[in-house]
């Protein structure tokens, strides 16, 4: 119970970003995507309600699907499918 609280009180509400933000993780991701070079995506995911943790994964951009918001990041060890509304930073 007393480790359960200690890891509750580690979570986060999702940050919000800015619109200029929003635009630059846009183009690094697109140009990752077409120019094949790995980036760094930290996105948000939810443990509990409206407060969650930032997971971060490098790799390169292998798929944007539009319709459902999320790109698929891969690298040599493994593939993640993070949903767009929850990237939270990207470095080249």
């Amino acid at each position: 119970m007393y480790l359960q609280l200690k890891e509750d009180e580690k979570l986060i509400a999702q940050p919000v970003l800015e619109q200029d933000e929003l635009e630059s993780f846009h183009y690094l991701i697109r140009d990752s995507a077409s120019e094949d070079y790995a980036i760094t995506v930290t996105w948000w995911k939810p443990v509990k309600g409206e407060l969650g943790n930032t997971c971060s994964m490098w790799g390169v951009v292998k798929w944007i699907d539009q319709h459902a918001r999320r790109i698929k990041l891969v690298n040599d060890e493994e593939s993640q499918w993070i949903p767009m509304d929850r990237i939270v930073g990207v470095q080249a």
